[in-house]
Order: structure tokens, then C-alpha cells, then sequence
């Protein structure tokens, strides 16, 4: 295998799916006010369409389950990881504790650099040490994506009565797991039948490769979202320069105008 090459090929890979990770989690308008006409069925609707289309977390899923070869396994790894989510999902959401989701974001995508970094051996090789328990960086890292599904479901009117209020997010969560469920079923089906071939073990590392890349490309998106949300006049002109911007060139075009009458 000439690993220089499957980078490049993991590198252009990731660049054509930029355009799909920067859609990923977004809660539109059209979605808000669906929430307001609909019941129960939209916020499991929502839930499960929302964890299909967050990158971050079905990345870090693939990450958690790319080298795990039994059920059981796999089962003990999503219940933990499904456990933690859930709670922090619920309880953040009923008592309102949030955070900028753009950083919550960022953080998130450092899961999915450290479960890439831990497949391809990093703790052995670069601190000679042994992985951290991966049970409880999993049931942690849960912990957190629960929050980070929670900052975004708290963009939602969920109401004011605090009984129909928790059975909205109840029914998010719902959502979110049988949106997972359904990814994990392609996530698993197509690592068993690829794990039996010889170009797993060729191309695993740099499958994992591309989980680091992928993170590192989610981090630096989220946090230059945060600078966007932060320091908007950073990045584009202030309200008052954008209108005098315009106001100039009206007077350039008036005095152009002035110039072709004369002549």
C-alpha cells in the first residue's frame, strides 16, 4: 500500500463532503414551525433526521464500532454510549443549561479525532501507554453529544408547561435513537462484510486517518462558526461601512451618469 496516495485519497474524499458536513445540525425555520403545528410525531421525526444527518456523531459511532467483531460488544458499547447522550439530553434540556453549540460542537469534534487517533494505536505508539478505559471515554463522550444535541434542540419552542415540554424532548430522544439505530445497522453490516476482506487490514488505518482528518476539519469549522457568531464585524463589514459602502457607489454612478449626459 503506498499510504502517501490513500492520503491524498482520503484528503479529496473529505472534500467532497464538505458541503454535506457543513449542513449537518442545523434547525430551520421550516423546522421550527413545524414544531408549532405539529405534535409529538414531528419532534421524533425531527430527532431521528437530525442524528442521520449529524456528522459528528455518526463518525464517532463509526469509530466506536470499526474494530468491534461480536453483538455483544457492540451492544455494550452503544448502551453506554446511548445511556450518556440520553442524559444529558433530557436533563440539560428540561433545566435549560446550554452553551454556545458552536463550541459544544468543537469539542464534540475532538471525539471523533481522539476515537480515530485510539484505533490507529496513538496512545501506544506516540505516549507508550495503554488506551484509556474505552468504555468510560465512551459513556463520556456521550455525555457530551447528548449536551450538544440538547443546545440544538433548545432552539425549538418546546412550550411553557413543563409536562408536554418533557414529553417534546422525550420524544426527540426518541427520534435520535431510532436514527441511530438505523445508522448503526449500514455502519455494521458494511464493516462485518469489509472486515473479512484483505483490504481491511490494508486500508483500516487509513480509514482511521480520515476520522482524524474529518475531526480536525469539523473542530476548525465549528470554532470559525463561534468567531462568525462571537465577532460578526470580523469577518464582514459593520452594518454602518456596508451602508456607506453602497452610498458611495450610488455616488459614483450618479457622477458616471452626470459625466455620459454631458458628453
Amino acid at each position: 500500500m503506498k499510504l502517501p496516495f490513500s492520503r491524498r485519497t482520503v484528503a479529496l474524499g473529505l472534500l467532497a463532503l464538505l458541503p454535506l458536513v457543513a449542513l449537518a445540525h442545523g434547525i430551520s425555520e421550516e423546522d421550527r414551525q413545524r414544531m408549532l403545528e405539529g405534535g409529538y410525531l414531528q419532534y421524533i421525526g425531527l430527532g431521528a433526521s437530525h442524528m442521520l444527518t449529524g456528522y459528528d456523531h455518526l463518525l464517532f459511532l463509526f469509530g466506536v464500532v470499526f474494530f468491534l467483531t461480536t453483538f455483544r460488544d457492540v451492544a455494550r458499547f452503544v448502551t453506554v454510549f446511548t445511556i450518556g447522550h440520553c442524559i444529558t439530553l433530557i436533563f440539560a434540556t428540561y433545566f435549560k443549561i446550554t452553551w454556545n453549540y458552536y463550541l459544544v460542537d468543537a469539542i464534540i469534534a475532538i471525539s471523533v479525532i481522539y476515537k480515530g487517533f485510539d484505533n490507529n494505536g496513538g496512545f501506544q505508539k506516540h505516549f507508550d501507554m495503554k488506551s484509556p478505559n474505552l468504555l468510560m471515554a465512551v459513556f463520556g463522550f456521550g455525555l457530551l453529544h447528548g449536551f450538544g444535541l440538547s443546545t440544538r434542540l433548545q432552539q425549538l419552542p418546546l412550550g411553557d408547561d413543563p409536562v408536554a415540554m418533557l414529553w417534546r424532548i422525550l420524544s426527540f430522544n426518541v427520534g435520535v435513537e431510532v436514527g441511530q439505530i438505523a445508522a448503526l445497522v449500514v455502519m455494521v453490516a458494511m464493516l462485518a462484510a469489509w472486515r473479512h476482506r484483505p483490504s481491511f487490514r490494508r486500508f483500516s488505518h487509513a480509514a482511521n486517518l480520515a476520522l482524524i482528518y474529518a475531526g480536525v476539519y469539523l473542530l476548525f469549522t465549528q470554532l470559525h462558526g463561534y468567531q462568525h457568531d462571537a465577532h460578526p464585524d470580523s469577518f464582514r463589514f459593520p452594518a454602518a461601512e456596508h451602508q456607506h459602502a453602497h452610498e458611495d457607489m450610488a455616488i459614483e454612478d450618479t457622477t458616471d451618469d452626470s459625466r455620459n449626459t454631458l458628453k
